[in-house]
């Protein structure tokens, strides 16, 4: 197989585009790197299709690999023929190779395998044959009588056998019969226990194979594990026996009725449970990596929400038994202060928790409160809106923040490096402050899997998952940048070129020496190469170097483009204001090639110029923060409110409305048109109008609508 003409036409792409791809990747580039500095060569690709090209290359070489792995067994057998070698040239799939190879695949002792051991194979291919002037094949079979075969049933039993297996090692029955058992065969299940659970609908379930939704496949394949369900695939075995026919039948012959019975044999026997592992298997498969896209996608918007920058921060991991732990932290996120209060009215504690709450916001001068959403979370909400509008406290306002995985975090080696003089729950005091602060740095310590923007997280193929989240992470640090002297080492693990060990160094030697004041002084970090730095270089800031450049996302190796750039234009670094115009006038195009760089890199420098330090999470919108708070008694059929986006999963949306209990938007309520998927609208951190359909307050269920009333 030519994988470059292969890429080149899965990917809709020009030659010259993946050949320049592979190259950069075979030379150990990242893909943030070439995504961001080498759009020249990739046709400014972006980071998510380089991730698909490359994760597509492994597997187009890896199924080379395993071609000719095959081709050398069987060749090594004398079987390989000119018909067989093109069949493997032709295969596309490993399925399609594995079908091929079956035949030739070391079998553990099967019937057929005693059958040939017995000296029943000749007699197998006489019957298989189907001569039309054949021997009848009881006067064959009698031939084959011996000690451990004493019957003629039993000699013809033994080459039903053989035949049963080379009908189910055909690749072109077996191909032909997944394509006709996915488009007509059914999924179902059945309750495996008479006792009642989460999995009660699908009790009594059957749907068609090729229309179950992924998250109706998650859900079975858990039920099943727990040994609630009993799943099976339903398929019409006389349509299956017909295409088995078409291909091992000869009609009018004396031995095809033999055949025809090693035919039913193999069905029922070999190949309908091999069918359905391959059919629940391929259900499973295309419901992870839809799920996994899911995750995938819901994690990049968490970690790009805008940050709530400067400003200090009272961070409220609340509880009952052991209180509501808070921290308070600078602009910077620096721990201000730390203590634990008893907001919740049973422990009779109120009014201490307000004046020690007022007293941190009066004294440290807080802005805005985080509030984590586990445990009293409602409560603590309830005391944080009823203390602002009490205590009169204009400018302060609150959001409550996710607090997955933060519990994950405060108990790990690195959060006890971090806060080696703190209890683990003040640390989660602290990481629930820093979350609305910045929730790229902060979340990017915690396991992305523990995070908890996804569903059936647990029941997903963990290394895919890890490889897909830890992918986004990575994407998503690069493209907001790093500040190289304030970055912790997890974060500085996610910048390109950068693995933990150097992550380490950069901080050891931050430590020792005091802060970077340039990017070159980079290289002088242990185990910090020249290709590590030419990777990291652009996705690391230095604000306090000299060099404005080193505050921006240019690449060192175009700082020579940069100051050509300003001399043409006539501008200083330290005066950019007429940059634009001056572009505009002599030419992106003129400038380009005056300065021997590409368009793109060249806009990529202009656009960094007049926005150093710039941070795209800036120009998404604000995230909400509220100043009261609605019970869920209060809502009403109808009711118009302003919500975040939680979570986006294959059936719909869940939204915060400032209710403890976030609620439902169905996908059939996103949108007034057809969407096949929530995430075609919403995406995690957007801020949405919705009306309350129905209030479930005894389940705590919330039913919303995006879609107005008048217009439903």
């Amino acid at each position: 197989m030519d994988i470059l003409t292969q890429l080149t036409g899965e990917f809709h792409l020009k030659i010259q585009q993946v050949e320049s791809v592979i190259s950069l990747l075979d030379d150990g580039n990242t893909i943030p790197f070439i995504a961001r500095y080498r759009k020249e060569q990739t046709g400014s690709l972006d980071d998510q299709v380089l991730r698909e090209l490359s994760e597509r290359l492994t597997y187009l070489r890896n199924l080379n690999e395993t071609r000719e792995k095959y081709r050398a067994t069987i060749e090594e057998q004398g079987a390989l023929t000119e018909e067989l070698a093109a069949a493997l040239d032709r295969a596309v799939t490993m399925t399609e190779l594995d079908d091929l190879y079956r035949p030739y695949r070391p079998k553990r002792r099967t019937r057929a395998t005693v059958a040939k051991e017995r000296g029943l194979e000749l007699l197998a291919q006489i019957l298989y044959a189907q001569e039309p002037n054949g021997e009848d094949p009881l006067i064959a079979a009698a031939s084959y009588i011996t000690e451990d075969v004493p019957t003629v049933e039993d000699a013809l039993a033994g080459a039903r056998d053989i035949i049963a297996e080379m009908v189910a090692d055909d690749p072109a029955v077996r191909k032909r019969l997944r394509v006709v058992c996915m488009a007509n065969g059914y999924l179902t299940s059945a309750a495996a226990k008479e006792e009642d659970s989460v999995y009660a609908n699908y009790y009594e379930f059957r749907e068609p194979l090729n229309k179950v939704p992924g998250h109706r496949v998650l859900a079975i394949n858990r039920g099943e594990r727990e040994e609630f369900l009993k799943v099976k695939v339903e398929f019409d075995s006389a349509h299956a026996l017909r295409i088995i026919f078409s291909e091992h039948l000869k009609a009018d012959c004396p031995s095809t009725e033999q055949v025809r019975l090693a035919a039913e044999d193999s069905y029922d026997r070999l190949i309908f449970p091999s069918l359905e592992r391959e059919m629940r298997n391929a259900l499973s498969d295309a419901a992870s990596e839809a799920a996994i896209k899911v995750f995938s996608s819901n994690l990049r918007q968490l970690l790009m929400q805008p940050p709530v920058k400067g400003k200090v921060t009272l961070g409220l991991d609340p509880g009952y038994q052991h209180g509501c732990k808070t921290a308070v932290i600078d602009a910077t996120g620096k721990v201000l202060d730390t203590g634990i209060v008893y907001p919740v009215p049973q422990f009779k504690r109120m009014e201490q928790a307000k004046q020690i709450i007022t007293g941190f916001i009066r004294h440290h001068g807080v802005e805005v409160i985080a509030i984590g959403n586990g445990t009293a979370s409602h409560e603590t909400e309830v005391f944080v809106a009823d203390l602002i509008r009490e205590q009169n406290l204009s400018g302060v306002a609150y959001m409550v923040v996710s607090e997955a995985g933060a519990s994950v975090y405060s108990a790990s080696k690195l959060a006890a490096q971090e806060f080696p003089d703190y209890d683990v729950n003040l640390r989660s005091a602290v990481s629930i402050a820093r979350r609305m602060q910045d929730p790229l740095a902060e979340l990017v310590k915690i396991d992305p899997k523990a995070i908890g923007v996804g569903q059936y997280q647990h029941d997903l193929p963990q290394a895919k998952l890890t490889e897909a989240l830890d992918g986004v992470v990575e994407s998503c640090v690069n493209a907001v940048g790093v500040d190289l002297n304030t970055a912790s080492a997890p974060l500085l693990e996610q910048v390109a070129g950068i693995n933990a060990t150097v992550a380490k160094n950069i901080v050891a030697y931050r430590e020792e020496n005091g802060t970077f004041t340039s990017r070159a002084a980079l290289k002088k970090v242990p185990k910090l190469g020249p290709k590590a730095f030419e990777q990291c270089a652009g996705f690391l800031r230095v604000p306090e170097s000299k060099n404005l450049l080193d505050h921006t996302a240019v690449h060192p190796e175009s700082y020579e483009v940069a100051k050509g750039l300003l001399d043409i234009c006539g501008v200083t670094v330290k005066e950019l204001s007429g940059l634009q115009a001056k572009v505009d006038e002599i030419g992106l195009t003129e400038l380009a090639k005056r300065l021997n760089v590409g368009e793109p890199t060249l806009t990529d420098i202009i656009a960094e110029l007049l926005h150093p330090g710039r941070d795209p999470r800036d120009e998404l919108p604000k995230p909400l923060l509220r100043t009261d708070i609605v019970g869920i008694e209060a809502l009403k059929a109808g009711m118009e409110l302003k919500g975040t986006v939680r979570n986006v999963v294959d059936f719909g949306a869940f939204v915060d409305i400032g209710v403890h209990q976030d609620g439902l938007v169905h996908i059939s309520q996103i949108t007034n048109r057809f969407i096949k998927h929530p995430s075609e609208v919403l995406k995690v951190g957007d801020i949405v109008q919705v009306w309350v359909l129905a209030v479930d307050v005894q389940k705590k269920r919330i039913s919303l609508t995006m879609r107005q009333p008048k217009e439903q």
